[in-house]
């Protein structure tokens, strides 16, 4: 097992293309060729972290957040961070973050957030464009649907709750081979050839869209394949920030902040006047979400579960909605969850460690 295993698992769920372009997440410190003897799963990683990991035998430690955001001009351990860098360096430690890619994702921090809170039919309160592409190719009709199979093998067709998705159109394909060519079908420097042919066409995503092309051009016989890759401006349903969905059986507000208190097991809450509407519909955003605050709206939630909302912030929910302020820990704590079920799943028999310490450096005195 290879940190490089450990991290295509991750990616494989997360894709690092979906991160913000502030964020920098993936492998911060170490070899990603190097042997893992365990790994221990985080929220942030510190200095009590590393000796955790070190006291249990794990050489590897996956966080949530990054350690490293900007450039490290030295390492003297006058911070923290550098302080932090220099004992993994020192001990064989590899750390790697899946930050916002997985707060994207579908199945990602804010689908946790939402089943611990028992949200049904939930969405992506807010998807990502351009992200997608219309891929077309041509193939001949006896070899279509293996060059099919192998794109939908390589990710291609899934929109939304839908897989294999795809477009076919029967037609006439004309070409003549140069002499140097070496074509499946014709003669080189022969005359022109007339082929049926199939068009496919089918959706792919940025972090998938090169893979089908390669696995395309493999099931393929012809010797240049011809396609096209086409932008939309269609959102990626699946791709984006915050999360929406209504509870089984409305509550009235305080039994709704209460309910939260208790499953996301925070001391106390910071929220906006009462509405005195009960709550059904139910926006969320793992971290630092306020600026979904007009999406949540727009939604028609009834109230937006978030953190790090700012004084000035809460007047901008003008009785519209109930916002509640749980704060930044409490509302990734569960994030730990999804990587121990992404390792554990790919990787049965190794050491998956969840880490013993809470990292949330606010306290509260209530």
């Amino acid at each position: 097992m290879t940190v490089k295993d450990i991290m295509e698992a991750i990616e494989a769920v997360a894709p690092i293309v979906y991160q913000e372009s502030y964020d920098n997440s993936g492998l911060q410190v170490g070899d990603a060729a190097a042997i893992v003897t365990g790994v221990l799963i985080t929220l942030d990683v510190t200095e009590q972290v590393v000796d955790e990991a070190l006291g249990r035998g794990c050489n590897m430690i996956v966080a949530h957040h990054p350690l490293i955001f900007g450039g490290l001009k030295r390492v003297t351990g006058r911070t923290y961070v550098e302080r932090i860098v220099a004992k993994a360096i020192k001990n064989d430690i590899h750390i790697y973050a899946a930050h916002t890619n997985l707060d994207n994702v579908a199945q990602g921090v804010n689908a946790r957030f939402a089943q611990k809170l028992g949200l049904q039919d939930t969405r992506i309160l807010v998807p990502k464009s351009n992200l997608l592409y219309r891929l077309c190719s041509y193939a001949p009709t006896d070899v279509a649907d293996g060059v099919r199979e192998a794109m939908f093998h390589a990710g291609a067709g899934h929109i939304s709750k839908y897989s294999e998705c795809s477009f076919n159109t029967e037609g006439t394909g004309t070409f003549r081979a140069a002499p140097d060519a070496d074509p499946a079908i014709g003669t080189p420097g022969g005359g022109r050839e007339n082929v049926r042919e199939v068009k496919i066409e089918v959706i792919v995503t940025v972090h998938n869209k090169n893979a089908v092309i390669a696995a395309m051009r493999a099931a393929h016989i012809y010797e240049e394949v011809a396609y096209e890759l086409i932008p939309l401006a269609n959102p990626a349903t699946e791709i984006g920030a915050g999360m929406i969905g209504t509870l089984a059986e409305p509550l009235e507000e305080i039994e709704m902040l209460s309910f939260i208190k208790q499953q996301m097991r925070t001391e106390c809450i910071r929220h906006t006047e009462l509405t005195g509407r009960a709550i059904s519909r139910v926006a969320v955003c793992g971290g630092s979400g306020s600026f979904l605050l007009r999406d949540a709206i727009a939604a028609g939630a009834d109230i937006f579960i978030t953190a790090d909302h700012k004084y000035h912030q809460f007047f901008d929910a003008e009785k519209k909605i109930l916002i509640a302020d749980i704060g930044h820990y409490q509302s990734e704590q569960y994030t730990s969850e999804i990587f121990e079920e992404i390792l554990k799943k790919n990787f049965p028999n190794f050491a998956v460690l969840l880490s013993n310490l809470s990292t949330d450096p606010v306290k509260y005195f209530c």
